[in-house]
């Protein structure tokens, strides 16, 4: 099998690698020359200069996967991917898009008879070893021909894949897995900040961390990431405060706001981050202000 993939970003490019020592041939295009250079030597996989060569390479039925950001760049390069297919080709969009726009892609590829499959893919930079969580919507004949793809980019051919459902669905479910992490990860951070801040029982938090870690119906993959952090408690003096959100824990704190369906700790999670970037300095210094308007308190200048 060959497969086109556009996008060599850190996660396009491993999914690249995993993909050709699964021995799919990949036919690999980014706009940054020092990206493509960089999977030069990569075995079963051609580094080329152009879309148009991209598609030209591939047999039908031709499977494009782009991997870029969501927005604008996606957009572009799918409208321009698409104008060199033919009816029965098939666009995988592996970005982090919203799935309201992947429901609108399909729709639109379609009338030209190009398949869209929307791909929400986990993993992070551990997947090239460890492989990825794909879930992806599209019809099922799309399904039927990206399968063997995702079956080599999981961790095992029959685990950590599923076709959830029609096209939107995979990006759906990937943005409700992000908001799901946002909690998981606040509470982590939480639990083990109120520990820290017990000074009189000069706990070990590495220790604890990595205890937790055996038996403990909080052991997860984020504590292990944790329990690593936390063996070198200076590793966190270098690092800022600032905890950046991509898109995905807004979009699922705006759909649980339209189902009508309950989901504080996801959205105050949400809300955690945004405190993290200083956008709660403003009505810090409001409330600072009250307070001394009203109690005479000291304000700090």
């Amino acid at each position: 099998m060959k497969l086109g993939m556009i996008g060599l970003g850190r996660m396009g490019a491993n999914m690249t690698r995993r993909l050709a020592r699964a021995g799919i041939d990949v036919i690999a295009f980014d706009a940054s020359a020092d990206a493509r250079a960089g999977l030069a030597d990569e075995a079963r996989t051609a580094t080329v200069a152009s879309l148009e060569t991209v598609v030209a390479a591939l047999p039908a039925p031709r499977v494009v996967w782009i991997m870029l950001p969501a927005g604008d760049v996606t957009e572009q390069t799918l409208v321009a991917v698409a104008g060199l297919l033919s009816k029965g080709d098939v666009i995988v969009d592996g970005g982090n898009a919203n799935y309201r726009d992947s429901k609108r892609r399909a729709v639109l590829l379609s009338e030209r008879g190009i398949h869209f499959v929307d791909a929400g893919v986990s993993g992070g930079v551990w997947g090239l070893a460890n492989g990825y969580a794909i879930m992806f919507g599209g019809a099922p004949e799309a399904a039927r021909i990206v399968e063997p793809i995702v079956r080599a980019l999981a961790p095992t051919p029959d685990t950590g894949w599923l076709h959830c459902g029609p096209a939107g669905s995979g990006h759906f479910v990937k943005m409700v897995h992000n908001g799901i992490e946002y909690g998981m990860m606040q509470a982590l951070a939480e639990g083990l900040a109120l520990m820290e801040a017990k000074r009189e029982f000069d706990l070990d938090l590495g220790a604890i961390a990595e205890m937790w870690r055996h038996g403990s119906v909080v052991r997860s993959w984020l504590l292990d990431l944790t329990a690593d952090f936390l063996r070198d408690d200076g590793a966190l003096d270098a690092v800022k405060p600032f905890v950046a959100d991509s898109g995905e824990g807004r979009w699922t704190a705006l759909e649980a706001i339209e189902l009508g369906v309950p989901a504080p700790v996801m959205s105050l999670a949400l809300m955690a981050r945004f405190a993290s970037q200083g956008k709660d300095d403003f009505a810090s210094k409001l409330l600072a202000l009250m307070r001394a308007g009203f109690g005479g308190h000291a304000v700090k200048r």
